[in-house]
């Protein structure tokens, strides 16, 4: 398999990290709510299923389905998980924000306006 893209754009970048931080609680809901409480934004479910599909076929996600659960009428919830190349995605971007934001201050920022 090629290696991972450099550059994904954000919204895959939280959806990833999502997943990475939810680890085997990852499944849309809990991503979704994930998502809004530190974005303090509203994420519709097509905005969380849009990425995780694209980071799916890109292969930096794999996902299965949980055993049946009551609350879901004996259904199972989709759960994502990090392939190796969605990890390494993650560090290749952590690298690259870094590197960007070096040197750059609040105060440098604030006196931009």
């Amino acid at each position: 398999m090629v290696d991972p893209p450099k550059q994904i754009s954000r919204p895959e970048e939280q959806v990833l990290l999502a997943v990475h931080k939810l680890q085997k609680y990852a499944y849309s809901l809990s991503i979704k709510k994930h998502l809004e409480e530190i974005t303090s934004k509203n994420w519709s479910l097509g905005a969380v299923y849009d990425p995780l599909d694209r980071l799916e076929k890109k292969g930096m996600l794999d996902s299965f389905v949980s055993e049946p659960t009551k609350e879901r009428g004996g259904r199972g919830k989709r759960i994502y998980k990090l392939t190796p190349y969605g990890i390494k995605a993650l560090v290749e971007i952590k690298k690259i924000s870094e590197v960007m934001w070096k040197g750059v201050t609040k105060v440098s920022l604030e006196n931009k306006h």
